[in-house]
């Protein structure tokens, strides 16, 4: 039988191998399987070991007595303690008062963020520097802008009230500590709501808005009827996340008013730190944050419901 030649100077073509199933699946599952390693050690088997230590009056320093089962009386206590229903409700306000606020500046330096301004690139590295910088320190430097009664803040009220406002204990005040908690948590952790937003402006079509401008819009109508709506899924997470980090707040709390004054900035976390660390009652602490969980997984649940897409 003869074969047939090729013209000269072409190849014989060559077949093509579709890659090997399962090497590229075993390939896969070797680089995820360090951080499946990690989670599982640090943040899965801790929280379900937490079930366990739950139902016991078992101590963080260990007794020669083996801790004993006492099923739901942890829960119980915590639910009839009035301390954790004020903690709860302390959080809860917090949460309602750092939304807007967080939200609204991220949001608002985002868009000035997208737009035309010069040396874009180093001011989005210096409103973001806040985020990575270390809690305990914002903590230490906002303690001196509140100090009672000569501090930064208490000069600049009486500077804009030309000596007639009275200084104000920013943190000593029932009326004043939780919105002065407010306002540093919100200047702190508002970098993150900002990349996010920012990200998701960069992502609505430039067409949109040459369209309304084409249409007669003005800038509040463009801003409203093309930027809000294109930025609506970024809302969703914005506002899920946001929820989640205000209900454990606790590093501004514990080293500035240690829950003071009267109880007004006690939060769930904090709450569950003084059982666990400060009372040494493990099981109740691990009682707390297994309510804490079930609670944020309802807000959240809650949340998505009722800002979700129904387009």
């Amino acid at each position: 039988m003869s074969t047939q030649s090729l013209p000269a100077g072409q190849d014989r073509p060559r077949s093509r191998r579709s890659p090997p199933l399962w090497g590229g699946k075993i390939q896969e599952l070797g680089m995820l399987l360090p951080a499946v390693i990690l989670v599982t050690i640090f943040l899965l088997a801790p929280f379900l070991s937490s079930f366990r230590i739950a139902l016991t009056n078992e101590r963080l320093i260990p007794r020669p007595v083996p801790p004993r089962f006492v099923g739901l009386g942890n829960f119980q206590q915590i639910l009839t303690d009035h301390d954790f229903w004020r903690a709860l409700w302390n959080v809860a306000r917090f949460t309602i008062m750092v939304l807007p606020v967080q939200c609204g500046f991220a949001l608002a330096i985002a868009l000035l963020l997208n737009s035309k301004l010069p040396f874009r690139n180093f001011f989005r590295g210096l409103f973001f520097l806040p985020a990575i910088t270390s809690m305990v320190v914002v903590c230490v430097i906002w303690a001196t802008l509140f100090q009672y009664p000569t501090g930064p803040f208490n000069q600049i009220l009486g500077f804009l009230s030309f000596g007639m406002a009275e200084p104000i204990d920013w943190l000593g005040d029932p009326n004043w500590a939780m919105p002065s908690i407010v306002l540093l948590s919100a200047w702190q952790a508002y970098g993150f709501q900002m990349i996010v937003y920012l990200a998701g402006l960069q992502g609505i079509p430039e067409t949109l808005y040459e369209a309304a401008e084409l249409d007669g819009a003005n800038r509040w109508q463009r801003f409203w009827n093309v930027t809000m709506p294109g930025l609506r899924q970024t809302h969703i997470f914005v506002l899920i996340i946001t929820t989640i980090q205000a209900f454990k707040l606790f590093t501004q709390v514990n080293i500035l008013t240690q829950g003071g004054p009267r109880g007004t900035t006690d939060t769930v976390v904090h709450y569950m730190f003084t059982a666990g660390f400060v009372d040494q009652r493990l099981g109740l602490a691990s009682a707390v944050a297994i309510l804490l969980f079930f609670i944020v997984l309802v807000v959240s649940i809650v949340q998505r419901f009722v800002v979700k897409d129904r387009s």
